[in-house]
């Protein structure tokens, strides 16, 4: 019965790894199009809407994931998530000529009704309130006791 007890993907977990997944989908639609159709009209936007697709599909991955492994890649992925919704969100503000046209993470996420912003605060509070069930379950799992 232990293929429940360390996953992530059950109650809220299952909303949040959903729109992680749709987020992963959207950024990484966006980015291939923008990168393939405009590169030249604003590289620094269009990269980082790659980087952030990228980070989506990491985080996405690694919240289906089980383990302590899984959890750690998760918490390194939203943590970069935030990082970088805030650097961009305030360079975007600060110096607005590098993004010509916005990035997935520009102006906070407004152009993604700010979800960026929102989503990786979600996230670790749902890492932080799973952390002891997760790494129990995951010891458990790996023949080690806590």
């Amino acid at each position: 019965m232990a293929s429940n007890s360390s996953s992530r993907a059950v109650g809220v977990g299952r909303v949040l790894i959903a729109v992680y997944g749709i987020l992963a989908i959207a950024a990484t639609a966006r980015s291939v199009v923008t990168i393939v159709e405009r590169f030249d009209e604003a590289p620094v936007a269009y990269v980082l809407s790659a980087v952030s697709a990228v980070v989506y599909i990491v985080a996405t991955v690694a919240l289906l994931g089980r383990g302590r492994v899984w959890y750690g890649v998760a918490w390194a992925a939203i943590v970069f998530e935030f990082v970088g919704v805030l650097a961009v969100g305030i360079l975007s503000l600060a110096v607005p000529q590098l993004f010509a046209h916005p990035s997935v993470w520009s102006w906070f996420g407004l152009g993604y009704a700010f979800i960026p912003l929102v989503l990786p605060i979600l996230g670790m509070l749902w890492l932080y309130r799973l952390r002891s069930g997760a790494l129990v379950a995951a010891s458990a799992s790996e023949g080690q006791v806590s």
